[in-house]
């Protein structure tokens, strides 16, 4: 198999556009259902946040134990991410998202009767099988349910679903955890999961493996010209990310004093914002996906510092972190974009790739905002982070080969690097 290289076209490339051309009409409906199956996965896993309290309570453990259930789900998205592609390579695509959205509905059910932690943990190891298999997947899967042209448009609709779980989980748990107690929150999920695995049933076609994807494949496709260059660039974006966002709450209540009903406000803001941002990322990459992705970490950079330098208020912060979530809302959308394109042949090792490397840049966000913050206090956090996201943006203005992806959209013709 032949590489990438500059001002080549990718093998594998004359199939995507084979592909294409047979896809002439889009299959929405299946686009739309699996924007359905992320947004079940993201709200599912985001649950535990706000029902830490009363989970620890009932299953007697302290609260940083049952955040495990957060934990846990993420380390197992990582590798999910990497092995499902691979393992499952001789099976249509159809039957392995159908199956991981069933194993989403199972998570939920069982952790809601779950008597112990241990099986709780266990369930949760279920849910982060399928959120990193679907993720891995789903631009593999989209680029073979609309034409070249529409991917951004697909995607976008996609991965909005990450917005919206973002958005819903923690207000939806809360409020069922407080009515009905904290198991209802995770049946609800399961319903919400039922409903998605129907859709997707009537609606996704039969999708029968193309190439088979190996684990080898991964370090094959990173090791491309031009790839391994790109990927920093996205470790970078999402490491800059996490690591403001993660201590967002301690930051506005230290500069402005804000209580907890303005700070879920802010956060509730933040969440809609990224949704929006989500939607119209679409129609930025189809214009000039180069300058979308140099802007999106620039602006998050650029608020990151403006929260720190300018007089803090309350009006003028809900500004700015609404700003922020619609610059960062487009960053998933982007880069799956970004490498479906780049690496058509192999776009759902690509994908497990994405997957694995946004989940390091979690943890590595987290982690060196935590040290920043016992080094230097919160505001040495916001500007080492702002700066980071902004040199996030040179490195892909600089050294990212994405020029050709501004016409690939209409062209067909592969990126170059």
């Amino acid at each position: 198999m032949s590489e990438c290289v500059c001002g080549s076209v990718p093998a594998g490339f004359s199939n995507r556009a084979a592909s294409a051309e047979e896809t002439t009409l889009p299959a929405w409906t299946a686009v739309f259902s699996l924007a359905m199956g992320v947004f079940g996965l993201l709200t599912a896993e985001y649950l535990p946040a706000s029902l830490l309290t009363p989970m620890a309570d009932a299953l007697d453990v302290s609260e940083p134990l049952a955040g495990q259930a957060v934990t846990v789900t993420a380390v197992v998205a990582l590798l999910s991410g990497l092995l499902v592609p691979s393992l499952t390579r001789r099976l249509d695509r159809r039957v392995v998202l159908l199956s991981l959205s069933t194993l989403m509905v199972a998570s939920n059910i069982l952790v809601a009767v779950s008597s112990s932690l241990p099986m709780l943990l266990v369930m949760r190891v279920l849910l982060g099988i399928a959120l990193g298999g679907f993720w891995s997947m789903a631009a593999a899967v989209a680029m073979r349910l609309v034409p070249a042209a529409l991917l951004p448009r697909a995607l976008s609709i996609i991965f909005s679903g990450i917005a919206l779980g973002t958005v819903v989980a923690v207000p939806l748990g809360s409020y069922l955890g407080g009515r009905y107690g904290w198991r209802s929150a995770f049946m609800a999920a399961a319903v919400l999961g039922a409903v998605t695995l129907a859709f997707q049933w009537l609606t996704l076609p039969k999708l029968p493996p193309r190439k088979p994807a190996r684990l080898r494949t991964v370090l094959e496709v990173l090791l491309r010209p031009g790839i391994g260059i790109g990927m920093l660039g996205c470790v970078l974006v999402h490491t800059g990310h996490y690591a403001l966002f993660t201590y967002i709450r301690p930051f506005l209540e230290s500069t402005s004093g804000i209580g907890p009903d303005t700070l879920a406000f802010m956060l509730l803001g933040f969440g809609v914002a990224s949704f929006i941002g989500t939607l119209l990322s679409g129609w930025l990459l189809h214009r000039n996906a180069r300058a979308a992705m140099v802007l999106m970490p620039a602006v998050v950079g650029i608020v990151a510092l403006a929260l720190v330098w300018l007089p803090a208020s309350v009006v003028g912060q809900a500004c700015l972190v609404t700003l922020w979530g619609m610059a960062f809302g487009g960053v998933p959308v982007a880069w799956s974009n970004w490498v479906a394109r780049s690496v058509p042949d192999q776009a759902e090792s690509a994908g497990g790739m994405v997957v694995a490397s946004v989940q390091c840049a979690i943890a590595a966000g987290a982690a060196a905002g935590g040290a920043m913050f016992s080094f230097s206090g919160i505001i040495g956090v916001f500007v080492a982070a702002g700066i980071l996201m902004l040199l996030a943006a040179l490195w892909i203005a600089c050294l990212v080969g994405m020029e050709a992806l501004t016409n690939d959209a209409t062209s067909g013709s592969a990126p170059h690097f």
